[in-house]
């Protein structure tokens, strides 16, 4: 059984495209390699279901564990619910190909990628794409592809297509391209440490050169393997019912789309709606039963089509907007941080009628996110989650968990804000935010950038910099366009882009371009650049007159933390047996202690003094013990080579037990026990090849040793209960009978002892 397959070289590795192999059954399959990562893409289509006015289109993406030769994370050894990355790869997906489905289809169409092998250089997310596009291609669905996709990443200032994860771990851009064999741009997504607008298009214009061998790739395939593409006609307006309709009310719908306030501007054209629904319902000239039409449909398809006309002939003729701004106008914006008083940082950002109520939240390194990828299990310490209720837009919907656009937002908003970021050295701390969109009405992603920005300066966060971001819708009529700045949601809705800038004074930190038409040129691009750096400015001017830079401390709730580097040997009596010693700190300070893979104890609370207590118990079972120092604590056992084991961690109890080699001025248990006497002062006296003096001083004045038995100074010497050998080994075990047992020394009097000899 073999299949067609087309292979081209892409920044010195194989892409490959195989067809008619697997998933024979799919309207159109393809199983993409690059390097050893695999992945299978099918895409199907069934008949439109009865009733829908919308496009179903419905595109999964899913990683095999084992494609790397891993089993999942949890409890569970199968994969579960799509994973954060696996959603988002869905989105990049679904944004580009969208538009090219003929206008009016409403089969349901479902494409699928699967990953079923991946190395550790090559992310399969560019494989998924490539191969929807290539399935699509290959199949008798009606899309007007093909389409190719590459990654491009500036690496120590050089333009990488394709970057390793290695590589993409140091890049200070990273972009991903779509296009169209004309070279118009369907998808651009960027990833940026404050790079420069001349970059980013550089990188974009590189990407541009390398998709051109991937477009010819997939045509190749597409020749050689495709179906005839299934005969589709755009549905039609009634064009009798359009005018009836324009000359009846299209003069109203003009004046309903100049209402600025959102609402009122809708319940106008809801009641334009139904004025026009009474006047096409049908009239019954008898009783008898018949089978009325269903005008809705196209009454709606026709208000919508007359609702854009209003709103882009404005724009296009007099440079007005739905709610009278000109095409570079920023709505309104009010800012308010600390508003909160529980949360660590928080801020409300309004721009126009939309409306981020964001709050942050400091925690430990416990508090990490641990992601379980196919490659290698990460951890993340910073994230933001975005929430998008239904009040915001004045639904009512039962809430269900975040959605993919929700997630996509908040991954767009927590991309722009990452690189401002303090390092973890510098501020040891994990950070969550949290945007509830309270109102929304267009951008609202770029409303939560900036209430982050805010609300990170608002808790004390070291940012470098302030982060804004602003989007770019544009209008499109033959030959020419518009671009409009700070876009309103029907701006979006019934134009032809939403393109998404975010960054700071020196540059840009993330972009995120949907359209709805099939392409852009790279002008336009360009100008919608140089237009959301304008804004941008403007915006980061308003932020910075209430909040300019991040607050000298954090609030008052937050916690502190502090972090005590750990020798390796010491991180097991830190923890104590069975986490003994851990749990005994964090109860006697009520202070958090987690111990990081990189040996560091983090102690974090709110209280102080609970901080520092727990901080001088730590250090007290870490340090080593200093000559001439003075200890208080209590014997807790003689050691043969050291000497004397005491007890003196901070706080006491049965705490850390450090071989001080010291001497007790006090009995032992039975004889007074209960106090904490000076261990003594810590001496290093003994010399190569002696017994240890010190041992001797400690059993004399503990009542254990006679004081006449005072040990000879050479080596393998014997003693009292068995016979010495050379580096002063254990004596015989002697007599376990005779005499009284003394003190907690020798356990038959001077004849019968252990073998306790005074080795080294």
């Amino acid at each position: 059984m073999n299949g067609i397959s087309k292979s081209v070289e892409i920044a010195g590795r194989t892409l490959s495209m195989e067809t008619g192999r697997l998933a024979r059954q799919a309207n159109g399959a393809v199983m993409v390699r690059y390097g050893d990562s695999m992945v299978l893409v099918a895409a199907t289509m069934a008949g439109a279901r009865p009733g829908i006015d919308f496009f179903p289109l419905t595109v999964d993406y899913r990683e095999r564990m084992s494609a790397a030769g891993r089993y999942p994370g949890g409890f569970f050894k199968r994969e579960g619910r799509p994973t954060e990355k696996e959603i988002l790869t869905c989105r990049l997906i679904d944004r580009p190909i969208r538009p090219l489905f003929p206008k009016g289809f409403k089969d349901e169409v479902q494409v699928m990628a699967t990953v079923f092998s991946a190395d550790p250089e090559n992310d399969p997310d560019i494989l998924a794409m490539n191969g929807a596009f290539a399935a699509l291609a290959v199949s008798d669905i009606p899309f007007k592809g093909p389409l190719g996709v590459v990654r491009v990443g500036r690496v120590n200032g050089e333009l990488i297509v394709n970057p390793t994860y290695e590589q993409r771990k140091i890049a200070t851009l990273e972009l991903l391209v779509a296009c169209l064999p004309n070279g118009d741009i369907s998808l651009l997504e960027v990833t940026a440490a404050e790079e420069s607008e001349e970059h980013i298009v550089a990188a974009l214009e590189a990407g541009q050169r390398e998709v051109g061998k991937i477009l010819e790739l997939i045509a190749e395939l597409a020749a050689e393997a495709g179906k005839p593409k299934r005969e589709f006609a755009e549905i039609e307006i009634d064009r009798a019912m359009y005018s009836s309709i324009e000359s009846g009310h299209y003069a109203r719908i003009q004046e309903a789309m100049r209402i600025a306030e959102k609402t009122e501007r809708e319940l106008r054209m809801k009641e334009i709606e139904e004025q026009i629904n009474t006047e096409f319902a049908p009239s019954l000239e008898n009783d008898e039963e018949v089978e009325l039409p269903d005008h809705g449909p196209m009454i709606r398809e026709i208000l919508y089509a007359m609702e854009a006309r209003a709103m882009r002939e404005r724009i296009m003729a007099d440079g007005v907007r739905i709610d009278g701004r000109g095409l570079d106008e920023i709505r309104p914006i009010e800012i308010e941080v600390g508003l909160l008083p529980r949360c660590h940082g928080s801020a409300l950002f309004t721009r126009g009628q939309t409306q981020a109520l964001v709050g942050l939240t400091l925690g430990t390194v416990s508090d990490e996110q641990v992601v379980d990828s196919m490659i290698e299990e990460t951890r993340k310490k910073f994230m933001l989650h975005y929430t998008f209720p239904p009040f915001s837009v004045g639904e009512c919907r039962p809430i269900r968990g975040p959605g993919r656009r929700e997630i996509g937002h908040g991954a767009l908003a927590e991309r722009a804000l990452l690189p401002v970021l303090p390092s973890y050295e510098d501020f040891p701390y994990t950070i969550r935010i949290t945007s509830d969109i309270t109102e929304s009405n267009g951008s609202s992603s770029m409303a939560s950038t900036c209430g982050g920005s805010l609300a990170l300066m608002d808790a004390g966060v070291p940012v470098s910099a302030a982060v804004a971001g602003v989007s770019i819708g544009l209008v499109m009529e033959g030959g020419e366009y518009r671009l409009l700045t700070d876009i309103l949601g029907a701006e979006y809705h019934l134009g032809d882009m939403d393109f998404k800038v975010a960054g700071t004074r020196e540059g840009v930190t993330a972009i995120q371009l949907d359209i709805k038409v099939a392409g852009l040129g790279t002008h336009i691009v360009r100008e919608a650049l140089t237009r959301a750096q304008a804004a941008r400015m403007r915006i980061l001017d308003q932020m910075a007159a209430v909040i300019a830079e991040p607050r000298g401390s954090l609030k008052e709730h937050a916690p502190r933390i502090i972090i005590i580097e750990l020798p390796q040997a010491k991180i097991g009596e830190v923890i104590g047996p069975g986490g003994k010693m851990i749990r005994k700190i964090i109860e006697e300070t009520g202070a958090k202690i987690d111990i990081d893979d990189d040996s560091r104890c983090v102690i974090s609370t709110v209280d102080a003094e609970a901080a520092r207590r727990a901080k001088e118990f730590v250090e007290s079972i870490i340090a080593e013990a200093e000559v001439g120092k003075i200890y208080k604590g209590k014997v807790v056992r003689l050691m043969k080579p050291q000497g004397v084991r005491g007890d003196h961690a901070a706080g006491g109890g049965d705490g850390a037990h450090q071989p001080v080699g010291a001497v007790s001025r006090e009995p032992r248990r039975g004889r007074g026990a209960g106090r904490r006497p000076d261990l003594g002062q810590v001496r290093r006296d003994r010399q190569p090849g002696a017994r240890e003096p010190l041992k001797v001083e400690a059993e004399r004045e503990m009542g254990i040793l006679d004081e006449n038995a005072v040990p000879p100074a050479g080596v393998g010497q014997p003693h009292h209960g068995g016979e010495r050998r050379d580096y002063g080994d254990r004596g015989g075990r002697g007599d376990r009978g005779h005499g009284d047992r003394g003190g907690r020394g020798g356990r038959g009097g001077h004849g019968g002892g252990r073998g306790r000899g005074f080795s080294r």
